[in-house]
């Protein structure tokens, strides 16, 4: 059994912890729990607290990248050191390549790694994400205009992800460690400028902090809790709209979107899209989606990725396969 010392630090990591899992629903709070861990400050913090939490039900899974020399080595001493403090762990190693970027892919692949490591279909898979990060997320999706769903930023529960830490500063988690003997490790790539997230870090959020006398990152994630609970009620709208339009043959009835606001239209579009199997759809796409039901004038259909064509006739909206170009 994983032992904790008493201090401030590691009490109020057990009592985020101890929150996030009652929240989760009853099969998943019964089932046993992956935590992933980089050794990083909050991830082991916030391994070393979910084990304090629940003995005996919690395994660490530690992802190699392979994108730095010595990455293997690292990542079993620290499964290693998890296993000396009683907590199983687990070293994934993965290949990181595809579209998108280094971050990007190494991200899908994280991701791919910690969902097979679960035990049970039912087992959470907690996340080191902290208040720190969820304000970078908001700040990025405002910079970028990516829209409410980017600046609603991470949920605490998104299943199978739980993130218990998104109240919970970084300067808790170090001091976690601190109070629990554990040395983190300070990954290099959260230094490197090149990627933009560091930078935020490092340079804009230091800024607003100093220019707003303080309280930024606070103020971003609750303007994120803010934005999650409208998008909710706009979602269950949208759910009711999208359930009245569908037609027998998988298509949508014009008539019965277009009284809708537009909002709510538009997500009942993107859903409609995202479950038919468009994919990289982008707001100009869903724009232009959108325009066959509330700007109709007779126009053309709509090009999606993946080769598919949306076109609007007799009242319905439908996606084809897009027809091969002539050949000569």
């Amino acid at each position: 059994m994983t032992t904790t010392r008493a201090g401030s630090a590691v009490a109020s990591l057990r009592l985020a912890v101890r929150r996030a899992l009652v929240a989760l629903p009853a099969p998943v709070r019964e089932a046993p729990v992956v935590v992933g861990c980089s050794g990083g400050a909050d991830s082991l913090a916030l391994t070393l607290a979910a084990a304090a939490e629940l003995p005996g039900r919690v395994t660490a899974a530690i992802v190699d990248h392979g994108l730095q020399e010595g990455s293997a080595a690292r990542s079993a001493a620290l499964a290693a050191d998890l296993g000396a403090r009683g907590v199983p762990a687990g070293v994934h190693p993965v290949v990181v390549g595809g579209p998108g970027g280094l971050e990007a892919a190494a991200r899908r692949a994280r991701y791919a790694a910690l969902l097979a490591a679960r035990p049970a279909p039912d087992s959470p898979v907690l996340l080191g994400h902290t208040l720190d990060d969820q304000a970078e997320t908001v700040l990025l999706g405002l910079g970028r205009g990516s829209g409410p769903r980017s600046i609603a930023g991470m949920r605490p529960w998104d299943p199978p992800w739980a993130r218990p830490l998104l109240g919970v500063r970084r300067a808790t988690t170090r001091a976690a460690c601190a109070e629990l003997g554990a040395t983190a490790w300070n990954d290099p790539h959260n230094d490197d400028p090149r990627f933009t997230r560091v930078r935020l870090r490092r340079e804009v959020l230091p800024l607003l902090e100093d220019v707003l006398a303080g309280g930024v990152a606070e103020a971003l994630v609750r303007t994120a809790a803010q934005l999650r609970e409208d998008g909710d009620v706009l979602d269950a709208l949208a759910g009711e709209l999208l359930a009245a339009a569908r037609l027998p043959e998988g298509g949508l009835r014009a008539a019965t979107l277009s009284p809708a606001p537009q909002a709510v239209r538009r997500r009942a579009l993107r859903e409609w899209l995202l479950t038919s199997g468009v994919r990289d759809l982008t707001d100009l796409h869903l724009r232009a989606v959108d325009d066959l039901v509330g700007r109709w004038r007779g126009q053309g259909g709509v090009a999606l990725p993946g080769g598919l064509d949306l076109v609007r006739r007799d009242g319905r909206l439908s996606l084809h396969r897009a027809e091969p170009p002539p050949v000569g």
